[in-house]
Order: C-alpha cells, then structure tokens, then sequence
C-alpha cells in the first residue's frame, strides 16, 4: 500500500492456533445492529427496521453510541443467528450455512484493534477491503499480503466485533463467476504491539485516576494536623500563664508548657517563669478532684434512680406472673378455649423468663453494693429491706458462698499440708547435701595443707644442702688465705736477704697494677674464689663473698681491681636478650704463659 498511516508492521503481528467463541458472533449481531433471528426465520424484535442494517453505502449503527441510548436485549447462546446477503459496490458476501458450527477464533488480546483476515480472493485489492470493512467502523489501517491474507487495525475495540460477524462469508467480486474472483472470509483476532502499547497506556492512565481519586479521599477524611507549639518567649510565657489561671484554657496551656520543657527551653533565666507556670498547673489538681467527686456522685444517683426503677419493672413483673398464675387455676382455665390457653401459658412461661432475668440483675447490684459496704465496713439496715423472695434468694446464695469458701479453704489447707511435708523432705536432703559438702571441703583443705607441708620440708632440705656447701667454701677460703699468708711472709724473707736486687724490685712493685699490699689480698682471695667457680660469677657475687670478710670493700674498688689486672682475670658475656650476664673468670694460667 501507498499510505504510510495505514500500514502495520508484520513483525507485530502474531498469529495462534484458533479457539472456538459462539458468544463472539452474538456480539457482533448486536453491534452490526442486525435483528436476531430465531429457528423459523422471524425476527425476535417485531419493531426492527431491516433498512437500518448493512446496506450498500450505509455504515451501521452502534447500538452504545452517545445520543442513542439504545442496548439490545442479549441472544441466547443456544439460538443460532441467521446472516443475510450484503451487497457492496464491487463485492457481494453470502452467508454461511446457518446449521454450520461458528468458526474458531483465537483468545482475545488485552486492547484487541486488530484483526486477520483470511481467504481474500486472488483478484482483491486494497480497496475492496475497504469498501467491505469499513462499514464495521474507522479504518486506521490496513497491511496487504501476496498471499491472500491482510490484516486490519481499527480505531476502537467495539469494531473488531462488527468484523468479527464477517467471518465465514463468502465473497464475489462483481458478478465474476472466475476462481480467482471469490474467496471464503476468515475473520479472527489478532495480536499488535502497538493495541498491547495502547491498552497498557490506558491502564496506566485509569490506575493515576483511581490513585488520585483514592488520594482526594484520604485527604477528605485524614484529620485536621494540630497547630503548632510557638516557640518560648517571655510574651508567649506571659500569655500561657494567664491561659493556666483559665479553666477552659487549662488544656491548651499545660501541652504548650510540656512541649517547652521537653524542647530544653528551661535554663537559669527562664527557671523562675517556669517554676511559676508549673504551680499554676498544680492548683488545677484540687479542681479535679472535686470534679471527679461530683461526677461519682452523679453515677451513684443515676445507680440509685436505675435501681428504683428496676425493683418497680419487678413489681410489676410479679403482677403479671400473679395474674397468669391465677388464669391457670381451674376455675377459669375451664372457660377458655384451647388457642387461648395455649397463648396464655406461652406468655406466662416469657413473663417468667423475662421476670427471672430482672431478678438476677436486681440481686447483682444489691450483691455489689453490699461487697463496696462490708470493704468500706459500713452497716445500714434501712438499705436492707427486701421481699420475702429476695431474702430467701440471697439466703441461698450466702450459703452457697460460705460453701464455696469452706471448701477453697479446705483445699489451702490440703495445699499447705503437702507444701510443708515437701519442704521438710526439701530441708532434710539440703542438710545432707550440705554435710557432704563440708567434708569434700574439709577432705581438700586437709589435701592442700599436707602438699603445703610437703613443699616446705623439701624446700628446707634444700636450704640445709646449701649451707653445707657454703661451709665447705668458707673452710677452703680459710686454707686458701693461710697459704696467701705463708707466701707472703717467705716473700719479704726473700726480698729481705736480696738487698742487691732490692731497686728493680721497687721498680717492678711501682709499675706493677697491684699498688698496695690490700689489693694483693684482695687479689689473692679473688683468685681463689674464681678458681672454685670454674664457669665465672658476677661481680655482686664475689662482692658479697669479700663483704664477709671485710665491710669495708666497695664493688667499684673490686672492679677498678679486676680491669687493671687483665692477664688475671677476664670479663665475659653469657646469655641473651633480658637474660644478658657479665661474668669473671680466672686466667691466671693462660697469662703466666703470656707474660
């Protein structure tokens, strides 16, 4: 086709497997505006003018359309509809057999404006389409294939209906008896992008309405916001200390003053103003009290009213009762006939019932009362005048309390038998369970003292070894310095008889480390104490050694000593990290070699 308007996209057209819809046709003929037909051939509408149905160059009416007003009665299913001729300028289209089942259509799309149609004849055109279906309604569109078939998009829903009615018919075109001039029409629905896009945007649009529409309403009927607390000033505080003196503007006042303080609005200034604003709300208490106090008493007037009013309704109740009693009595009970009685006894058994119910609700209150009575410990006999019913209703109804009673009390003290035989087997097994414990206790501690025990006699075994060893260094230090002495005395012998040699000898003491005869001790002594020790000691323990024998010995002097002397003695590192250790050894030995 030439026109660009009317063209539809193949792409956006698919096409399923057909499904029956006899409703579909009935539809159609009441949209194409066509009289039902029943079997006989007559019209089921006698007022139906044929002239306004589908005639050459005449559209056809819509029954829904505006100003008409007119909505044709439904077909029933089970009657079939009999088509007619349609004559057009180059076509004709004849009905199908009416005894034929209708066609098969497929499901309907959402938004359908589009339909296929099938079996054109070979010779049809674009025109010959148009001629044929727009009589169903504005033609938006039509897309023609080679192969016989087209598919067609109309301006509104309704009109694929009107199409719809079409399908079956025979067509000619002309009065051309050719193969190639007829075809069989086969009408069904059809599916588009663009009807789904249009239907979509519909719903869209009808849900905006409704949202906007359930908005309206919501704020219709949402309650009114309160108004706003103003902010604190000495005017506003000035205004609602007036409004807190007012009884009508106490409400108003106390919730402006409560949103003040939780604001934070108190401080050293404003401390005064506030205090003066909170015992204006305290004086409102009194107020309230007496207008409780009031209101009770009101409800105690109205109790009292409700209860006089109740006991006359009884009175008269009993009146009632008396007088179906007394028509049951034989000696006027003979005299009605057999409808009335049986109306009188049916009223008798509702006055009862109705009387009963009175009654109990009657007792209720005078029940509650004497309960508030007996709790405010308040005895008023003129209140307790009853009938002699009543009196012997709450006789019964004493005694089955005082029952009642006696028997929950029976049951306490079953209860508190059992609970104390329970608690006294309870305490025996706690008393055992608490024995046992203090002797595993006692059993522990008796444990712990003996390894204590233990510990300390080994600890002053070891002590004993130790003092032993100290002794026996003590001893071999003494043997040590009696030999230090010995030598020194063969020394000055020696050094006495040589007055020959005696000047390098002073030359040799005077650049000698040893300067005086309290080092060569102290030498001598050192000497002896590394030589026991063969892996060295530090110089606080040899300290310690010497400060026995003299108090006087300063560590510094002995290291001073010690340093000058390395051919004697030498210092070494053992250990590592923290553990780090200065040690002195002797290595008199190695340094006689040396020297």
């Amino acid at each position: 086709s030439t026109d660009g308007g009317r063209n539809l996209s193949l792409e956006s057209i698919l096409m399923g497997l057909p499904m029956s819809d006899p409703s579909a046709w009935a539809t159609a003929m009441n949209n194409l505006g066509m009289a039902p037909m029943g079997m006989t051939g007559q019209p089921l509408l006698p007022d139906f003018d044929p002239a306004l149905g589908m005639m050459t160059g005449i559209p056809p009416i819509n029954p829904m359309m505006p100003g008409l007003g007119i909505v044709p009665p439904p077909i029933p299913p089970d009657m079939p509809a009999v088509k007619e001729i349609i004559h057009c300028k180059s076509c004709t289209l004849f009905p199908p057999n009416p005894h034929l089942p209708p066609p098969a259509t497929r499901e309907r799309p959402p938004g359908c404006k589009t339909v296929f149609v099938g079996g054109l004849p070979e010779n049809g055109t674009e025109q010959i389409i148009m001629e044929v279906f727009e009589q169903c309604g504005e033609v938006i569109a039509i897309r023609k294939s080679k192969k016989n078939f087209c598919h067609i998009r109309f301006a509104e829903e309704f009109m694929v209906d009107k199409a719809l009615y079409l399908s079956g018919y025979r067509i000619r075109l002309g009065s051309s008896t050719d193969k190639k001039d007829t075809g069989r029409l086969h009408v069904d629905f059809a599916q588009a992008r663009d009807d789904l896009y249009e239907w979509e945007c519909k719903q869209r649009m009808l849900a905006r309405e409704e949202r906007h529409r359930r908005r309206l309403a919501e704020e219709r009927f949402r309650p009114p916001s309160p108004p706003p607390v103003v902010h604190y000033s000495d005017h506003e505080c000035s205004v609602v200390a007036e409004k807190l003196k007012d009884d009508t503007k106490f409400l108003e006042a106390i919730q402006t003053l409560l949103t003040w303080i939780e604001r934070g609005e108190v401080n050293r200034r404003t401390a005064n103003n506030f205090y003066s604003m909170i015992q204006s709300a305290n004086s409102h208490i009194r107020r309230l009290v007496n207008e409780k106090a009031a209101h009770e008493k009101e409800m105690e007037e109205a109790k009292e009213k409700f209860k006089l009013a109740l006991s006359g309704i009884l009175v008269q109740f009993e009146q009632i009762v008396a007088v179906y009693h007394s028509a049951s009595k034989q000696k006027a009970w003979d005299h009605f006939t057999k409808a009335q009685r049986k109306n009188i006894s049916v009223w008798c058994k509702q006055a009862e019932e109705i009387r009963n119910i009175h009654n109990d609700e009657l007792m209720g209150i005078r029940r509650e009362e004497e309960m508030e009575m007996s709790d405010e410990e308040i005895e008023d006999p003129s209140e307790m005048k009853e009938t002699e019913e009543s009196a012997l209703v709450s006789q019964v109804e004493a005694l089955k309390e005082e029952n009642d009673s006696l028997r929950w009390q029976l049951d306490a003290y079953r209860n508190e038998v059992e609970l104390l035989k329970q608690e006294q087997g309870k305490a025996s097994r706690d008393e055992d369970t608490t024995k046992e414990q203090q002797m595993k206790l006692l059993q522990q501690a008796l444990q712990g003292m003996q390894k204590h025990l233990l510990k300390v006699q080994e600890e002053y075994k070891k002590r004993e070894v130790e003092l032993e060893k100290v002794k026996e260094d003590k001893l071999k230090i003494e043997t040590l310095l009696e030999n230090l002495k010995e030598q020194e005395s063969s020394m000055s012998r020696v050094c006495a008889c040589s007055q020959e040699k005696e000047c390098p000898v002073e030359k040799t003491l005077s650049n000698s480390p040893v300067k005086s005869e309290r080092e060569v001790l102290l030498v001598g002594i050192i000497s002896t104490f590394l030589h026991v020790h063969p892996f060295g000691a530090s110089i606080e323990y040899i300290c310690s050694y010497l400060q026995r024998l003299d108090s006087k010995i300063c560590t510094a002097e002995v290291e001073v000593l010690m340093t000058r002397l390395q051919n004697t003695f030498r210092q070494e590192l053992s250990g590592v990290g923290a553990s780090l250790e200065k040690r002195w050894k002797f290595c008199g030995f190695d340094g006689l070699k040396m020297t």
